[in-house]
């Protein structure tokens, strides 16, 4: 006996609705933290960034003690050492590193938004108009990063994070929503003689 694919796949997108709507509110209140207090989020993104590069670096580390025979030990110990490097420059030249990282975030903001605005008109799954809007919010956010370059890194990076947050945090609410609205099937039983 087999059951449609899609219909199993309808089935677990509508028991997950719950969580996908308190992702999305999770999401909306930390936006909202990230717009009240931009120029805070902007120092909280830069020194996680900079913890995430030491933890790296520690990892790389780590593993080349643990590869002492491999023959690219050499280039693994110089990987993390640039992480460590890295790590403890952002962390000590905080605006240096909100400066990399609006480029970084311009970047990232525009690839994203472009990636959900082409996958949303080319798939037009349920609440695909969503996807569009939310594309359409974090490509417009990347090309604000770029222009208004460097002027404000200190604070950029924050609110821009912030407003990001919240209109993802609303996609997955409302997909949450679009999600709860299909309707329950029941599995097939089986009435055959054995």
């Amino acid at each position: 006996m087999s059951f449609d694919s899609s219909l199993i796949e309808s089935q677990e997108l509508r028991k997950a609705w719950g969580w996908l709507v308190a992702l999305g509110i999770g999401l909306i209140l930390a936006g909202l933290a990230a717009i009240s207090s931009p120029y805070m989020g902007t120092q909280i993104m830069v020194v996680l960034l900079g913890i995430l590069l030491i933890a790296a670096g520690i990892a790389q580390l780590v593993s080349t003690f643990h590869c002492s025979g491999w023959r690219g030990v050499m280039l693994h110990l110089l990987v993390s050492i640039l992480y460590l490097v890295t790590g403890f420059l952002v962390l000590e030249k905080p605006y240096k590193g909100a400066m990399g990282l609006t480029l970084i975030l311009a970047a990232f903001f525009l690839t994203t938004g472009l990636i959900r605005i082409v996958v949303a008109l080319k798939e037009r799954f349920p609440g695909w108009g969503w996807v569009l809007l939310s594309g359409a919010v974090t490509a417009l956010l990347g090309i604000i990063i770029w222009r208004q370059f460097p002027d404000s890194a200190e604070w950029l990076i924050g609110l821009l994070v912030g407003v990001d947050l919240v209109f993802g945090g609303w996609m997955w609410v409302m997909l949450g929503f679009m999600f709860r609205q299909i309707p329950k099937h029941e599995a097939p039983t089986s009435t055959g003689t054995m």
